[in-house]
């Protein structure tokens, strides 16, 4: 079937409505059973597709015809700025070799043996925040007490950044993510996180030392320019969606008897059940690709230029790839869920993320068994149209 054949019957932009905080959007789950790939208008106008289909998604993502780079692809949610090429160092907007060329470096910074070295400063971090909240009592934004601050600390303290220069992100970010905030606040908020990884860099060619910065410092392959872009990117995808699946993750367990349950007891969660709030939760909603040629995906002619969505959180609730896709299994053994994408683009800190869910979620319900919601009637806003899917606030007793 061509794309000309398939224009009658178009999504009028990605649908974002929910009738359950945890789940996708109703919509999404009826379009992947009649039409896993459909005609979608983008928020600029253009015609592309959507894919709601797990093993199509797969295809998209490791197809060498569909780009990543910005500038080619429309967005399906309305953006501030129009898209524009990737800065150097931000290769998560580049496709190879220039994506190679700066991904490559940082391989053996996120092993498993690697990230499992982390883990003693990940409880200590973790320690630290909820002594915070113990100390200060009852009542606290769980977002901005526990679930923004750890990842920021963790992925500052891996590139060797100074306590004060987490802080002062955790705060740039918190503003940045904040719906509320005015677009033009917003850019600056942006501007200055880039100033701090700028200055950041500079610190640390005038003074060398072993964490990541310093190793890629010492390597000589990159620029200043490059290792700010790099760092920046760092930061943002380092914290972002684990702070978002914190928040979310202790939402549902105070929503859900059975996930509390599961989570209490245990020092640490099994990667069965890391991958399970992974792939129920979806904290990334989803990804898109350009078609670099005419390409032939699930029975449709994709054109060249046009830009293909993948909804990654209808994708991980797909019947023909997990048998209870709507349940929750916390010992579930399926680990091929989207959450982290597919391919040479795969989250490149997945494993990092992976451990600090692993101590982070059970160690709070440890210290804070009587953890609750602080007004139970209280209707918890959620970021619905963002790509990065979360709670804006998540006010908790105990």
């Amino acid at each position: 079937m061509t794309a000309s054949e398939q224009t009658t019957d178009i999504v009028e932009g990605l649908p974002t409505a929910r009738s359950c905080p945890f789940s996708p959007p109703d919509a999404l789950g009826e379009l992947r059973e009649r039409r896993p790939i459909a005609r979608m208008s983008y928020a600029d106008g253009t015609l592309g597709w959507l894919i709601t289909d797990h093993d199509l998604g797969r295809e998209l993502l490791t197809h060498p015809d569909f780009s990543s780079r910005h500038e080619l692809r429309s967005s399906p949610v309305p953006m501030a700025i129009k898209p524009m090429p990737a800065p150097p160092g931000m290769f998560i907007g580049m496709d190879p070799p220039e994506h190679t060329r700066y991904r490559k470096p940082l391989n053996r910074h996120f092993t498993v043996r690697r990230v499992r070295e982390l883990e003693p400063a990940i409880q200590r971090i973790v320690t630290q925040h909820i002594d915070t909240m113990e100390r200060q009592g009852p009542p606290a934004d769980l977002v901005g007490s526990f679930a923004l601050p750890i990842p920021v600390q963790v992925i500052s303290e891996l590139l060797g950044a100074e306590p004060g220069i987490s802080e002062e992100i955790s705060r740039l970010r918190a503003l940045t993510l904040d719906p509320a905030t005015p677009p033009e606040e917003a850019g600056a908020a942006v501007r200055a996180t880039n100033a701090v990884m700028a200055e950041l860099v500079r610190s640390k060619r005038r003074a060398p030392s072993d964490d990541l910065l310093g190793v890629l410092i010492a390597d000589g392959e990159m620029t200043d320019e490059e290792l700010t872009g790099l760092a920046f990117l760092m930061f943002i995808a380092g914290h972002e969606t684990t702070a978002n699946m914190f928040s979310l993750g202790t939402y549902l367990a105070l929503r859900d008897d059975k996930v509390r349950a599961g989570l209490t007891g245990v020092t640490v969660l099994s990667d069965e059940a890391v991958n399970e709030f992974l792939r129920y939760l979806s904290i990334v909603q989803f990804t898109s690709r350009a078609a670099l040629a005419d390409v032939e995906i699930g029975g449709v002619l994709v054109r060249k230029g046009e830009t293909v969505t993948l909804s990654i959180s209808a994708a991980n609730r797909d019947a023909r790839r997990f048998p209870d896709p709507d349940g929750f299994d916390f010992h579930g053994t399926e680990n091929s869920h989207l959450a982290f994408g597919h391919g040479i683009h795969q989250c490149i800190g997945h494993n990092l993320a992976r451990a600090e869910l692993k101590i982070g979620l059970p160690e709070l319900f440890r210290r804070l068994p009587g953890l609750r919601l602080a007004d139970a009637s209280r209707e918890v806003a959620t970021r619905t149209g963002h790509n990065t899917y979360g709670v804006l606030e998540l006010p908790v007793a105990w």
